[in-house]
């Protein structure tokens, strides 16, 4: 072996290990829930973004149709009016975050506001059979009981399921604060939950407890 050779082995296996730390580190994270990712249109986002606008959206569309089985009721005013409150703040959410997934190229779920599910009798079609574990969901049972109350159980009903509703979203939208990276979905986590405390106050004040 030449001189020559011998000055380089050793460097040629200082730059095989260094390829291979560098290999390494490159694997390193990546399966990272907080890594970023930048969707096609420039949004820069993460796992929890996703997870938050995925379960929110449902979660918001449960609320909306326990809205809806207050039409035709005869309800105080106040109750008519946080229903009112709730459709007007929540739907155009619903919207907003559908087009945050579809611009991520994440798929939208299925809720029980779709074209689709509207024929449903029941509650058992709505494409929310797997949201059972998320904070404040009502279950199929649930909900029917609400439908089936006279007007006067209804009200009493109505407010302590909604009560337990926003308390679930306020606990997602904290886990969004904490965790998200999308500007927007933080911003409008912090307004659920800003919004969502107050009507749970509100409606606590209703129930007179």
């Amino acid at each position: 072996m030449s001189p020559i050779t011998k000055k380089l082995l050793p460097l040629a296996s200082l730059g095989l290990g260094l390829s291979l730390v560098l290999v390494g580190c490159g694997d390193d994270g990546g399966d990272d829930p907080s890594a970023v990712q930048t969707a096609p249109n420039g949004d820069v986002f993460n796992d929890a973004d996703v997870e938050f606008a995925t379960g929110m959206i449902p979660h918001h569309a449960q609320a909306l149709e326990m809205v809806d089985q207050t039409v035709g009721r005869e309800l105080s005013p106040d109750v008519q009016a946080l229903a009112a409150q709730i459709r007007e703040a929540q739907a155009p959410e619903v919207e907003q975050m559908s087009d945050w997934l579809t611009a991520w190229e994440e798929p939208v779920p299925e809720t029980s506001l779709d074209h689709s599910n509207a024929e449903g009798h029941g509650h058992e079609g709505d494409g929310m059979e797997d949201m059972g574990d998320m904070p404040g969901m009502m279950s199929a049972e649930e909900m029917d009981e609400l439908e089936a109350a006279s007007d006067a159980d209804f009200e009493r009903l109505f407010l302590e399921m909604m009560i337990d509703h926003h308390q679930g979203a306020v606990e997602m939208a904290e886990t969004e604060q904490a965790e998200g990276e999308y500007a927007d979905a933080v911003a409008l986590a912090e307004a659920i939950e800003k919004s969502q405390t107050a009507e749970i106050e509100t409606m606590e004040q209703l129930l007179g407890s």
